[in-house]
């Protein structure tokens, strides 16, 4: 029995690991309809315990709110199903006729699934759900302060899988997360691909793994007020993102920026709507106890209430305060309230015209956010457009929170919980990542051309029988030799002179059609490829009374409606035969 704790998780990875492989063998020849039934069945679990999980998630963690976690599940629950009916990730994805390309989708396999501890349910239904809708099992490992009410949640959705009869044991669970686990399952031989969700040293540890890997990098997000937004309107949706879920997830406002000239209206708005605005003292308070070693983030700040913040930093705020906001000098390290800060604490940073605050919100981005998300309030299409060129991220939102926007609540874009951040931060995608993100697609594809007709510059093959590069550099004798021996196999007796007259031939050039007018030249030897040749290039074959014609090239011939075999004028006489008797 094994009583080493770092063993025993481990050895809870490989168990796991295989009953999914051996599950997925089986799912992987399920249809689509199959797939669709077994989705289905899981979104409406889901859906039918979607606040007892958010409060659950609320309760063990001490993060966020149950109200706000209860919309994060329903936006895995039911907006995200809604999005998947219909998509196609079984078997034939497309038939794109005019290309002559099939698409077929192919499973990856066992997806090994990383859970943060600020969604930590709603994340384990979204995971789960793409990873079977793209034809995969999936093994969840939860964050350690999350895991009762994660494996909760996976337990929801196995039994419905189950009764909509998937696989026994295709959604695993581990009971006993740990940092080794969650490395070995990463780095487990039959783990296909991993999705990660949580710190920077988590998404390293899994680029780093050896196996494919989607991770997410960390968010810090400007939101730019333009001159020409409302400020009222742009400041009540600011303040509705950033205190959604008490600021947990990576996509909410972290930094407000604004033109001077509207600084008292915008500090006016703030405190109309529910947000503290912050003395300099209180701010400075609020650097202390937030952040630790620079700009990391106090892990025991994460995701509370304003009013507890405030009083961890000192100061009280009224009870049903929603933000706390704080007015900063510049952005950078220097002014640490311009991270992320993962709480309903805001920036503001007033500038002094356009072209100052798209500086300053890309300064954001390049100070721990790259490529993640950004937000813009205005009423022209083209500063929007503009700012979208601009910034460094891959969500642009406009008049929109940035937490519900990003993840397709209140936007089209996909609904999501784990929103890529490209290249730029070092991850394999920019998107929102959805179920054709854990397949590969194969493609049948027809030849429609040839190589000489793609690349022009290639020049025309030689047909067979005859050379580019001269008729010196062909063996005259060997391909006589040749020809007669094809006869004989045939029982044909060849007549040498005869024989010559075939190589002849096949080693001239003759381009384009015999017209009436011209002289038609005859042929020895006819046989079965030369009637096709010319039935392909809408040619006649002129033959004389003693052509030797195959068998086969006579009856391919009869085939046709019009002549191709046609015999001269002076050796129908001779022969006195037809030519279609040929």
């Amino acid at each position: 029995m094994l009583h080493d704790p770092d063993l025993i998780t481990i050895q809870e990875v490989r168990t796991k690991v295989e009953k999914a492989w051996a599950a997925w063998e089986k799912y992987r020849h399920f249809s689509q309809e199959q797939v669709d039934a077994i989705v289905e069945r899981m979104a409406e679990a889901a859906r039918g315990n979607a606040r007892k999980l958010a409060e659950m998630a609320a309760e063990e963690t001490g993060y966020g709110n149950a109200a706000d976690k209860f919309a994060k599940n329903l936006l895995a629950a039911e907006l995200l199903p809604q999005r998947l009916r219909g998509m196609r990730t079984i078997g034939i994805l497309r038939e794109l006729a005019e290309e002559r390309i099939t698409e077929i989708a192919a499973p990856l396999g066992v997806v090994a699934a990383v859970l943060p501890t600020t969604n930590p349910t709603s994340t384990a239904i979204y995971k789960s759900l793409i990873s079977l809708k793209a034809g995969n099992a999936i093994v969840i490992s939860p964050h350690p302060r999350a895991k009762g009410c994660s494996c909760a949640t996976v337990e929801t959705l196995y039994r419905a899988a189950i009764s909509a009869g998937a696989p026994e044991g295709l959604l695993q669970c581990l009971t006993q997360p740990t940092l080794e686990a969650t490395n070995a399952l990463m780095r487990h031989p039959k783990t296909a691909v991993i999705l990660a969700t949580g710190g920077g040293a988590m998404v390293r540890a899994a680029y780093s793994s050896g196996k494919p890997a989607y991770g997410v990098g960390p968010g810090n997000v400007p939101v730019l007020l333009d001159s020409s937004a409302d400020v009222s309107d742009s400041v009540g949706k600011i303040l509705s993102g950033k205190s959604f879920d008490f600021g947990t997830l990576c996509s909410s406002e972290q930094t407000l920026v604004a033109e001077r000239s509207r600084r008292e209206a915008v500090l006016e708005a703030l405190g109309a709507q529910g947000a503290h605005v912050c003395s300099a003292d209180e701010t400075k308070a609020l650097e202390r106890v937030l952040f630790s070693k620079g700009t990391a983030v106090n892990p025991e700040l994460v995701g509370h209430a304003a009013p507890v913040i405030a009083q961890a930093a000192g100061f009280r705020v009224a009870a049903g305060t929603r933000v706390l906001a704080c007015e900063i000098g510049g952005i950078g390290k220097e002014y640490p309230l311009s991270a992320e800060k993962l709480s309903p604490v805001l920036a503001v940073h007033f500038v002094a015209d356009w072209g100052a605050a798209l500086v300053a919100c890309e300064a954001v981005l390049r100070f721990h956010g790259l490529g993640h998300t950004c937000g813009i309030y205005t009423q022209d299409e083209g500063r929007a457009r503009e700012y979208g060129l601009r910034m460094p991220a891959h969500r642009i939102l406009v008049n929109s929170p940035t937490p519900q926007g990003s993840v397709g609540i209140t936007t089209n874009l996909f609904p999501a919980m784990t929103l890529g951040c490209g290249a730029v931060a070092g991850n394999s995608t920019g998107d929102n990542v959805t179920p054709l993100h854990l397949l590969n697609i194969k493609r049948v594809a027809w030849a429609v051309r040839e190589p000489h007709e793609a690349l022009p510059a290639l020049g025309k093959p030689a047909r067979v029988g005859t050379t580019a590069m001269g008729d010196a550099a062909v063996d005259k004798n060997r391909v006589a030799a040749a020809v007669e021996r094809y006869l004989a196999n045939r029982g044909v007796a060849a007549v040498p002179s005869a024989t010559a007259g075939i190589v002849d031939r096949f080693l001239a050039k003759r381009e384009g059609p015999v017209t009436p007018e011209a002289q038609p030249v005859t042929v020895d030897f006819v046989c079965e490829n030369d009637v096709r040749d010319a039935i392909r290039s809408g040619k006649k074959i002129y033959i004389c009374a003693k052509c030797i014609v195959t068998p086969a090239a006579r009856d391919l011939a009869g085939q046709q409606r019009e002549e191709i075999l046609i015999m001269t004028r002076s050796d129908k006489t001779k022969a006195g035969k037809p030519a279609t008797d040929y």
